[in-house]
């Protein structure tokens, strides 16, 4: 019978998974980026962007595995860092269900760990929430200048749809496209909702934009991210979602 492996050095270009890590085993961590901003008080080296990674310091750190995301990480970067002889775990997180299994893959797999309470809790959290009796469509921007929203295939659409909100272009053939405004005001939408990351909306610079919906203000960290929040994402994300009426 074989369990977890001996710790490893980690470096994550992922917030998320650095996160991930830092709840489970924090001394593994000896490199993270510097958009990783949870939790506070992290002591691992900062390696640059999640777009823009110092490679070099990355090698200098002498890491068993990078951890990172298709998403959010350069493929170049990571081509880079194979190429110098360092493991790299790519992440594909679209789903729900699929961050329970690359979770478990990152933490168990990649990190050697046994799977975190925390895991578990989050799992039972969204398990617990129940069907929703109600539907509202919304479109979902995340920049503007020029105005991109939601599209198919994204993590954030389908913690939306399990609170009870359709994606108002779920089915377009881009995952992030770019769709004019006026184009997002006519969609016939009742509802917008304004994550707070990766742009950051807030009450006075977003609502303005669709005067005729009411706006809901969410989180990022809960909406996006795949990790420890996803424990109280489903509480948080529900009632910041009933507010906007």
């Amino acid at each position: 019978m074989t369990g977890p492996r001996s710790p490893r050095r980690v470096v994550s270009l992922v917030p998320s998974l650095t996160e991930a890590v830092a709840a489970s085993a924090p001394e593994l961590l000896v490199g993270i980026t510097d958009w990783c901003s949870h939790p506070a008080g992290l002591g691992a080296a900062r390696v640059g962007g999640t777009k823009n990674p110092d490679l070099g310091a990355i090698a200098s750190l002498a890491p068993a595995v990078v951890l990172a995301n298709e998403e959010e990480n350069r493929p170049q970067d990571l081509a880079a860092l194979r190429a110098a002889g360092i493991t790299v775990l790519v992440t594909e997180v679209r789903t729900l269900d699929q961050a329970w299994r690359e979770l478990t893959r990152v933490l168990v797999d990649g990190c050697g760990l046994s799977r975190p309470g925390w895991l578990a809790d989050a799992e039972d959290a969204w398990r617990a929430l129940p069907a929703p009796d109600a539907w509202r469509t919304a479109v979902v921007p995340i920049w503007r200048r020029p105005w991109m929203v939601l599209g198919r295939d994204t993590f954030a659409g389908d913690l939306l749809a399990r609170l009870g909100v359709r994606n108002r272009y779920a089915d377009h053939a881009e995952r992030y496209p770019r769709i004019a405004l006026e184009d997002l005001r006519a969609a016939g939408a009742d509802l917008v909702v304004l994550p707070d990351e990766p742009y950051r909306f807030t009450a006075d610079d977003g609502p303005e934009a669709f005067p005729a919906l009411p706006a809901a203000l969410l989180s990022g960290r809960h909406l996006t991210w795949y990790g420890p929040s996803l424990v109280e994402a489903p509480a948080v994300l529900a009632e910041a979602l009933a507010a906007a009426r």
